[in-house]
């Protein structure tokens, strides 16, 4: 599953591929790991996924990327290594494309994810179970484009992040109120959308 976005603005310096993670072994379990305690050693993806990225590189229908950055979750680490090899680049990590932290919640079951998303609707500064407010991962994420933009130019570069902050970066790069994120069209494991040139 790929989505195409058209440009946002008229003066991207170079083109981003914002790629979920394939299927993980939390998305089977039906179970939140947003910690970089649980989420860095554990929780890769699942075999569900591990096809995914199989499928997705052997029939890659996107520009050749020139660089791969990845968060450092396992799931997001695994992903970006087989999109990678394929094109024989060296994946990088950039802890900002982390997992959006949900505090109390970890562990919990997924089923808890709407009640955080019915908060998020009302205020995108809460921080209601100590989850990570919107306003924060919107931040960090459009600073990981905002910095490639100032340092390199036309280049195509994978970010391989999460389902919420992807959906959060590009509600902001809409200059769409933080609250609506959830109206996005969802993230499938291992989908791309495209931005920029």
């Amino acid at each position: 599953m790929s989505n195409t976005l058209h440009a946002l603005s008229d003066h991207w310096c170079n083109r981003y591929l914002l790629m979920r993670h394939g299927h993980s072994q939390a998305n089977q379990q039906g179970v939140i790991v947003s910690s970089p305690e649980r989420g860095i050693t554990a929780f890769g993806l699942s075999e569900l996924g591990e096809q995914q990225l199989a499928q997705l590189v052997a029939d890659w229908p996107w520009p050749v990327p020139t660089r791969v950055v990845h968060s450092d979750f396992l799931r997001t680490s695994q992903t970006a290594a087989r999109v990678a090899a394929r094109f024989e680049l060296v994946p990088s990590v950039d802890i900002r494309l982390r997992e959006r932290y949900f505090g109390e919640l970890e562990g919990q079951g997924d089923d808890r994810y709407p009640g955080v998303w019915a908060m998020d609707a009302e205020d995108v500064e809460h921080t209601n179970h100590q989850v990570e407010a919107l306003s924060a991962v919107a931040v960090r994420m459009r600073a990981v484009i905002e910095e490639w933009e100032q340092k390199v130019s036309g280049e195509t570069i994978v970010l391989v992040s999460h389902g919420d902050p992807l959906q959060i970066l590009l509600t902001s790069l809409a200059n769409k109120p933080l609250s609506q994120h959830r109206e996005q069209q969802a993230l499938l494991p291992a989908s791309i959308t495209q931005l920029g040139i």
